[in-house]
């Protein structure tokens, strides 16, 4: 059993850099199914839901390379098969984004309900409404979801989306791109990652307006190209590297966090009472004094990320009053509490809402993580506790994060992962 031991009660300084987004790193592999060309993609975080991928996309028959440069290269000229299996996306949500580029080129394709974390249903009735409305049949059949194509392209279609989920958006984009005629998604998500594999996909040849908005257009096609693209900064671990220096106190410099991808978050961050300096080409917190509460709401991009609300909700658990924490996108979002709890924290939870009031100084005590983003939230409630935490079941953490403990020892942290 492997786990991360944290002596607390340090400060950090220094300067930290965050690497390439997984959440848009993965759309970007499943892009490369649309083309028999190269793609490269830079930058990209060596996390295990990428490797998970990259895993994927051979047994698809894709080629892949990468180099020392963190580039990594994909070329699906042929394919060994439309199946993605479950031993391979058990673990993995994001592996759904297969269905729409495999139906859009090969007209047929079958997909493994997704797993991931256990934090809610996140049904995908929102992708398959989308793909019915462009032409594609689907059968659901032993655990799997079976696409076939109605013609020999997709149809171009308006497709009203019922919750502008990211992962929809980008499956039934990237579908887009090589179907007949213009397909309209309206209530589409907005968040940056959406912006970045539109990017992409113009790139490769593809016709589409208005990424990063609620109404995107989208001209199919009849083939693509390859691209070289550069990964945007994962925003969710250059926040959750924020509040760590935040947690933990002293200054930290997050080179490569991009104030426009986190505007919500900074505005929380001020008002909790932390210096936040924008620079170019990163962003600087410093905290003098003990924090305040501050209540937050999550909500879809622009809002405040649900991806971080694990992180702020350790945050507020040694800040200066009581603060109110309301989830709205994940219905089984608050398993971190329990575990916050054992460290002295105080929270009580009422469906969807959270209300924490603060204590001087959190306790080490042995935790567990349930999910990716409630690990994290251990390793910053760690940084602030008094004496050692010992944290299990990190497997969840090396999903999403790309070397964290060496990272926050660079800057002062006490931390380190031990394999028993």
């Amino acid at each position: 059993m492997t786990t991360i031991v944290i002596k607390g009660g340090r400060t950090l300084q220094g300067t930290v850099r965050v690497s390439g987004s997984k959440n848009a790193g993965l759309p970007l592999l499943f892009a490369a199914l649309l083309t028999a060309e190269r793609c490269t993609m830079r930058g990209l975080p060596r996390v295990v839901d990428i490797l998970t991928t990259l895993r994927l996309l051979e047994r698809l028959g894709a080629r892949v390379g990468d180099d020392e440069f963190s580039s990594i290269m994909v070329e699906a000229r042929e394919f060994y098969s439309t199946e993605a299996p479950y031993d391979l996306v058990k673990t993995m949500r994001a592996s759904f984004l297969a269905l729409g580029p495999l139906v859009a080129r090969t007209g047929r394709a079958r997909v493994s309900t997704p797993g991931g974390c256990a934090i809610g249903s996140r049904p995908v009735d929102i992708h398959l409404a989308g793909l019915e409305r462009m032409g594609v049949r689907i059968r659901h059949a032993h655990g799997y979801v079976e696409a076939e194509a109605e013609g020999p392209r997709l149809r171009g279609a308006k497709l009203p989306l019922d919750f502008p989920s990211v992962g929809a958006t980008e499956n039934l984009m990237m579908a887009a791109t090589l179907a007949d005629g213009v397909t309209v998604i309206e209530n589409a998500a907005r968040e940056p990652e959406i912006e970045n594999l539109a990017g992409a996909l113009v790139r490769m040849g593809a016709r589409i307006e208005g990424a990063g908005t609620s109404n995107i257009t989208i001209e199919g096609v009849r083939e693509l190209g390859g691209f070289d693209v550069q990964v945007i900064p994962d925003r969710i671990e250059a926040g959750t590297l924020l509040i760590a220096g935040a947690i933990a106190g002293g200054s930290v410099y997050v080179e490569g966090a991009r104030a426009d991808h986190l505007d919500s978050l900074l505005v929380k961050l001020e008002e909790a009472g932390v210096e936040v300096e924008s620079r170019d080409g990163g962003i600087a917190v410093t905290r003098r004094d003990r924090l305040v509460a501050a209540d937050v709401r999550t909500s879809p991009h622009p809002g405040f990320p649900t991806d971080l609300q694990a992180q702020f909700m350790a945050l507020m658990a040694t800040a200066e009053g009581r603060s109110v924490i309301i989830e709205d996108i994940f219905e089984n979002r608050f398993m971190h509490v329990q575990e916050l709890v054992r460290m002295g924290a105080d929270i009580k939870v009422e469906g969807k809402t959270a209300a924490v009031r603060g204590v001087p100084q959190l306790s080490g005590a042995p935790v567990m993580a349930t999910d990716l983003r409630a690990s994290v939230c251990l390793v910053l409630a760690a940084l602030a506790a008094h004496n050692t935490t010992e944290i299990s079941r990190v497997y969840h953490l090396d999903r999403g994060y790309e070397r964290l403990e060496e990272k926050l020892s660079s800057v002062g942290a006490c931390i380190s992962r031990v394999r028993a």
